[in-house]
């Protein structure tokens, strides 16, 4: 593996978490939104990372001298339709339903909060290995002298 692939690799990782704490950052600010433009209440989001370039294992196998990989990227962006919605009583809120009941997002903060700082930490990682590779190319540039 060349350094720049490394370097390729961590990058695609470096915007791939960043993608993942800006949807963070959306379920945060909509943890009290009712409803969105289109009048529906707001769903929590999450992102689905998947490798770049999925080579065969056997491809893999049959290279001598190739990488593993290529980095990761973000395949698509989900709307979490499986837990269920928080209700709220609050009759004198404008979106409240027949019975008093609001209905607000399923938005965790706690979670969320979690996840973010799980994204951090992956970013982190990945400046890390970038910077790692940018030194042992460099010093590998020193030996030419």
């Amino acid at each position: 593996m060349s350094a720049m692939n490394g370097m390729n690799i961590s990058a695609s990782g470096m915007s791939a978490q960043r993608l993942r704490m800006d949807i963070i950052s959306q379920n945060i600010a909509n943890v009290n939104t009712t409803r969105d433009e289109f009048g529906n209440v707001y769903r929590r989001k999450s992102v689905v990372f998947a490798e770049k370039d999925m080579t065969p294992f056997g491809d893999i196998l049959m290279k001598t001298a190739g990488t593993a990989g290529s980095g990761v990227k973000v395949t698509q962006i989900v709307e979490d339709n499986k837990s269920e919605l928080r209700k709220v009583y609050d009759p004198s809120h404008p979106d409240a339903d027949e019975e008093g009941y609001v209905t607000y997002p399923n938005v965790n903060t706690v979670q969320e909060m979690t996840d973010l700082i799980d994204a951090t930490r992956s970013y982190e990682a990945n400046v890390t290995a970038f910077n790692a590779a940018k030194n042992i190319a460099l010093k590998g540039l020193e030996i030419g002298k």
